[in-house]
């Protein structure tokens, strides 16, 4: 999920230098990680990460990604590292959410 919505980040910006940047961020994460399926945990998960965004009001089409994202890290006792914390804010009692700085094309660990 995290993959596919850097694929689409480039896309989604008509300035050059931003989409340069996008860019850069696809190719060092498809170069660096191996993607998680969404499987069946994940799944079920899901059903959990809804019903909490639901309550909090985050259910539109926009956050589905967002969703999505959590429930495969949640599934996998993995944290969501995210520039934007607080789209995961109704989602801390279930994943630990990470808040990272826009690294600007730095993708050092």
């Amino acid at each position: 999920m995290t993959l596919a919505e850097l694929a689409a980040g480039p896309h989604a910006t008509e300035d050059k230098e931003e989409r340069a940047r996008r860019q850069d961020r696809l190719q060092w994460a498809t170069a660096t990680w191996d993607p998680l399926p969404f499987d069946a945990d994940a799944a079920r998960m899901y059903g959990r990460i809804f019903s909490v965004a639901r309550a909090a009001g985050r259910t539109s089409g926009s956050v589905l990604a967002d969703l999505l994202i959590a429930s495969t890290a949640a599934a996998n006792g993995l944290a969501v590292y995210t520039r934007n914390p607080s789209d995961f804010e109704a989602l801390k009692s279930i994943v630990r959410v990470v808040s990272v700085c826009d690294m600007r094309g730095s993708y050092s660990s």
